[in-house]
Parts: structure tokens; C-alpha cells; sequence
């Protein structure tokens, strides 16, 4: 049996490859699944009686400030490896932990001011939404807007708020609530592990062990971190205008 030798930097060449496929495969396994949730949400919504429109919560568009910064952040790091500035390395990915810490923060903040208003994540009914109604929420059946009077909700066609819907209304669940939940709780988890990653790669980066040959690393870092960005962007957008 016959086995071929491969020189250093053949095995160099072949275990970055590897790590580069399994970065792609990582990827493309979390775009799969984050669109089977948002098929999910778009066939529930389709689907439901009735279904609560809120404005995002403000902390959650400062979050985002925080997630592409640290998107901006990781990619300066990753081209002063390449450039062999080891030092602004290490200072770059500590300047975008700091930004991911941000993130999270302004996430555990929107998802607190999401409860305020009245969405929690448990089988709550969409009469539990509160603010000004028509700014903060609105409650639709199918797809037209429900008219509020007082703490009873009608039918546009009832023109004589003789039938309040509040009985029907009551049986139904929140599910704009949970999805959104959901949506960005599962994107939490990820962008949670991708703060233990760039743990893990700023103590790589004071060791200084990125160099210009040698950062698939950090480049691995930097293409989840990116792209923890941009699904979050996707999500927040998709959440504002499908919402």
C-alpha cells in the first residue's frame, strides 16, 4: 500500500481548506434553518384569525449599531494579520468583543421592553398587547385592521360596534409575539457563541499566533461574525415590514 507524503505547507494548505468547508457548511446549515422559521412565521400569520403588528422596540436598532460595528471591527483584525500588525490584532478583537457585549445587552434591554408592551413568549392572547393602539400595536383579521373603542375591539364592517370580537379574541395566542421570540432568541444563541469564539480568538491573538501565513482562524471568526450580522440585519428588517 502506497501513501503519499505531503510537505508542510501542503498540509498547511489542505487543513485550511478543510476549515474554510466546514465554516461554509456551518453557515449554510444556520441559513436552512433560519428559513425554515420565517417560512413558518409567513404560513402562521397567513393562517391566523387574528394577529398583533407592534413597533419593534427601539433597543433592538441600537443593537444592530453594536453587531455591525463589531462586523467592521473583526474585518480590520482579520487585514492586520494579514498585514502581520500583530498588536492591533489583539486591540481590534478587543474593541469587537466590547461591541458583542453591546449587543447583547441592547437584546436582553428590546426583549425587556417587548414584555412592557404587553408581548411575552408564553401562550399569552393578542388582547394582552397595550400602548396607544394604532401607533404602538394593532390587532388585524385577515389582514385588515380591527377598530379599538374603549377596551373593545370590532370588525371594520361593524360599523355600529354592535359585535366586540374581545370573546373570540381571547382564545387566540400571541403568535407575532412568540415568533419574534423565537427568531431573535435563536439568533441570540448563535451570535452567544460567536462571543466565546471571540474569546477564544483574542487569546489566540495575544499569544500572537496570527500571522500573515497562518489566520484561517481568524478568518473563520470573522466570516461567522459577518454573517451574524447580516442575518441579524435580514431579521430585524424582516420583522419591521412583515411584522
Amino acid at each position: 500500500m502506497t501513501t503519499i507524503a505531503f510537505s508542510p505547507e501542503q498540509e498547511s494548505q489542505r487543513a485550511t481548506q478543510s476549515r474554510r468547508m466546514i465554516t461554509f457548511l456551518i453557515v449554510f446549515a444556520i441559513v436552512m434553518f433560519f428559513a425554515g422559521l420565517t417560512s413558518a412565521y409567513v404560513v402562521s400569520r397567513g393562517s391566523a384569525e387574528f394577529w398583533v403588528n407592534f413597533n419593534l422596540p427601539t433597543a433592538f436598532w441600537f443593537s444592530t449599531v453594536f453587531i455591525v460595528g463589531g462586523s467592521l471591527t473583526v474585518h480590520a483584525a482579520l487585514m492586520s494579520a494579514k498585514a502581520g500588525k500583530q498588536n492591533l490584532v489583539s486591540q481590534l478583537l478587543m474593541v469587537t468583543l466590547a461591541l458583542g457585549i453591546g449587543f447583547s445587552y441592547y437584546q436582553f434591554k428590546g426583549w425587556s421592553q417587548l414584555a412592557a408592551m404587553g408581548n411575552v413568549l408564553s401562550f399569552s392572547n393578542v388582547l394582552q398587547p397595550k400602548g396607544e393602539y394604532g401607533t404602538d400595536y394593532t390587532v388585524m383579521a385577515n389582514n385588515s385592521p380591527l377598530v379599538k373603542q374603549g377596551e373593545e375591539y370590532f370588525s371594520q364592517d361593524d360599523v355600529t360596534f354592535s359585535t366586540p370580537l374581545n370573546s373570540d379574541m381571547a382564545e387566540q395566542v400571541n403568535g407575532a409575539s412568540q415568533y419574534f421570540y423565537i427568531l431573535t432568541g435563536t439568533h441570540f444563541a448563535h451570535a452567544a457563541f460567536g462571543l466565546i469564539s471571540l474569546v477564544v480568538m483574542l487569546i489566540m491573538a495575544l499569544q500572537k499566533r496570527y500571522t500573515p501565513q497562518n489566520h484561517v482562524g481568524l478568518w473563520a471568526g470573522a466570516v461567522y461574525w459577518h454573517f451574524l450580522g447580516g442575518l441579524w440585519v435580514h431579521l430585524l428588517l424582516f420583522l419591521q415590514f412583515v411584522l
